[in-house]
């Protein structure tokens, strides 16, 4: 009787996005194949100007162009291209530990995680983020954790591992540094697996710089933000939305209210205009968000169905 076929081990690509990474990108690409020496590495280009293509060449990746400027889309096409049982997704900054690379890899080749996120936020240096990020970290983590009842505590960090089935599951549709709550808040929804592990955070080598924006990128995360619950959580957003403007319908609505029972006639006509309104708009956006919020579970529940199918597909 023949014994049994060893399992092959599981493929692993490590992904690189980079914008101008010249000074850090071959040493990035460098430690990577000296941790997974059997890895694919792909360093993804989204239109640098600098040498950092011919960097990554040098040290070993193979590079793939990305033309449409944004993180977003780096990360949308690297889900699309990159074949591998495991993608490993990292910053070309220089700022990760590619070391942490094991502990980041062992819950999904455990099969108890879809996606394992490297925090940041317990070791870290003064330089390492800039004002305000750690405490716009803190204020969305705690948002989504009570929304989806989760326990995120760094839910910008760029380096993360996918097992196929996450990252072919998670569709994308960010353009810049937003992608990581789209990747987070998608993952929640779709009710998969995330786990954290603590990495260690640096700086970034002298002559390299962030293309992080504070203002400007912090709006635009809390605009996805907004977006993402509008699409995936709509009783909870219009529900709150209901909640606070009944609250102010009785705001308004207490003096006409005594009025009436008391002089049987509305004085005070302008406050009772504005708590009928009011009054409207709470059953308005109680009504919007519980057909959403049906429309959106049979959606999910067709998305199910047919991925099973073509999971059990005999070709797939």
């Amino acid at each position: 009787m023949a014994s049994p076929t060893p399992a092959s081990p599981p493929s692993i690509a490590v992904t690189i996005p980079c914008y101008q990474e010249e000074k850090t990108i071959a040493r990035v690409v460098a430690d990577f194949k000296a941790q997974l020496p059997s890895a694919a590495v792909y360093v993804f280009d989204n239109n640098c100007t600098d040498r950092t293509a011919e960097f990554a060449r040098a040290a070993g990746a193979t590079v793939i162009r990305e033309k449409r400027q944004g993180k977003g889309y780096v990360v949308a096409t690297l889900f699309e291209v990159v074949d591998a049982d495991v993608i490993i997704m990292i910053d070309g900054d220089g700022t990760y530990d590619a070391t942490a690379v094991h502990r980041l890899l062992a819950p999904i080749l455990a099969g108890d995680a879809d996606m394992v996120v490297a925090a940041r936020l317990e070791q870290y240096t003064d330089k390492s983020f800039r004002k305000f990020h750690v405490a716009g970290n803190q204020l969305v983590c705690k948002i989504i954790n009570k929304i989806f009842d989760a326990n995120i505590s760094d839910i910008f960090s760029g380096y993360r591992a996918f097992t196929r089935e996450c990252a072919l599951g998670i569709p994308i549709t960010s353009r810049g540094f937003d992608v990581e709550t789209e990747l987070t808040v998608q993952s929640l929804y779709r009710g998969m697996v995330l786990r954290e592990i603590e990495a260690p955070y640096g700086e970034r080598p002298a002559g390299s710089f962030s293309k992080l924006r504070t203002i400007p990128d912090g709006i635009r995360v809390l605009l996805r933000l907004f977006l993402l619950l509008r699409a995936y959580k709509p009783l909870t957003l219009f529900g709150t939305l209901a909640i606070l403007l009944f609250i102010g319908t009785l705001a308004f609505g207490a003096l006409p209210l005594v009025e009436l029972v008391q002089q049987h006639r509305v004085i005070s006509r302008a406050s009772a205009i504005v708590a009928i309104s009011g009054f409207m708009l709470t059953c308005l956006s109680l009504s919007l968000g519980l057909v959403l919020s049906s429309v959106n579970q049979r959606f999910l529940e067709l998305e199910r169905v047919v991925i099973k199918r073509i999971q059990r597909s005999p070709s797939a």
